[in-house]
């Protein structure tokens, strides 16, 4: 019995050194990486014995042991995969519960007004979230807008520019997905009559079409109705667009992106050249924020008829082919004149936006 009596009390001294032992390490604050932050990646059906090993090897927590205990003690909440960011030391016990409720590492992607779907690819690959030529697999198939776009040909035009926060791994199609959400949204409160189109009200796609030209054509937010105006004008008159913007983006298309159009390249085979093709491209060129758009479901009622790049970021706007004429002839000494030993801007002035100098 008195051996009996001793075995007990050694056990219940071990269990309670055990459990002192175990509130200690979870809760006094741990950190072994070098430098100020670590990233764990917890992949898809990892056990908690192989999550405690990860996190052990990465050096966030100090006892594989003691945070597998305490992971079984709520083995009712589920450890969920992802990738985490860890900066500054954290008991085990802060570890567990941030992987439970999933506070996962997201990426703050900034998508601005004017980007088309390369651009967008292209920075979503920069920024790992996913590979560019998945993205632009997604991106090509116009199926998610379909319902309000049903002669779309992609998603180009309704990845409304933001900016997203995105976790490490999120598919494709999700990143796109949320893109297309935002745009629902702006585009029901900017235009709610059309919010919801029929294959019987396909406007919303010549809208957003044209106001990609105007997001393209100018910086200035003031401008933008006023660069609708003269394009609803041109078209109403059967003129020729003559967008630079819209050879650009047939170059894109041909995978011959470039900055400068150049002459030649206004001789580009495309439906989306405005140069040989009359009326809008068949689509976006582009995707446009909220004020091209409001621009382009509200233009402004003027006479111009033609617009030509200042010196000072904006546009000379004219009525007539003479005036206009006059104002390319006025860029181009501002612009020569301000560009002596920049052989970028001297490249640009053989062709300083003169595409609207004939009907």
């Amino acid at each position: 019995m008195r051996r009996l009596g001793l075995l007990l009390l050694l056990g219940i001294a071990a269990v309670g050194a055990f459990a002192a032992w175990l509130d200690q390490d979870l809760s006094v604050p741990y950190r072994r990486y070098k430098g100020d932050s670590v990233i764990v990646d917890i992949p898809h059906g990892m056990g908690r014995w192989g999550i405690a090993s990860l996190l052990a090897k990465n050096r966030v927590i100090r006892s594989r042991i003691a945070f597998e205990f305490y992971s079984h003690w709520h083995h009712r909440r589920s450890l969920q995969a992802g990738e985490y960011l860890f900066e500054g030391p954290m008991t085990e016990r802060q570890v567990f519960w941030k992987i439970a409720t999933g506070k996962i590492n997201v990426v703050s992607v900034q998508i601005p007004e004017g980007w088309n779907m390369f651009d967008i690819a292209d920075q979503l690959q920069r920024q790992k979230l996913c590979n560019r030529e998945d993205f632009l697999r997604v991106a090509r198939d116009p199926n998610p807008i379909l319902d309000i776009a049903p002669h779309a040909q992609s998603l180009e035009g309704f990845l409304f520019p933001s900016t997203y926060l995105f976790a490490r791994h999120t598919p494709p199609d999700e990143i796109a997905a949320t893109m297309i959400r935002e745009f629902r949204r702006v585009w029901s409160n900017l235009n709610p009559d059309l919010a919801i189109a029929t294959a019987t009200t396909p406007s919303i796609e010549d809208t957003v079409t044209l106001a990609s030209l105007v997001e393209r054509e100018t910086p200035l937010e003031s401008e933008r109705p006023l660069v609708a105006g003269v394009f609803y004008n041109r078209l109403q008159r059967n003129y020729p667009l003559q967008c630079d913007p819209t050879v650009q983006y047939a170059l894109a298309l041909a995978g011959r992106p470039t900055q400068i159009v150049r002459h030649a390249d206004l001789r580009v085979d495309s439906p989306y050249n405005t140069y040989l093709r009359p009326g809008l491209p068949p689509g976006p060129i582009a995707n446009p924020g909220e004020a091209s758009l409001r621009a382009a479901i509200d233009p402004a009622k003027t006479d111009f008829m033609y617009f030509v790049a200042n010196d000072s970021g904006g546009h000379f706007f004219s009525k007539t082919l003479e005036e206009h004429n006059r104002n390319v002839a006025k860029y181009r000494r501002r612009l020569m004149s301000d560009a002596i030993g920049d052989s970028s801007k001297r490249a640009y002035a053989t062709n300083p936006r003169e595409h609207r100098s004939q009907p």
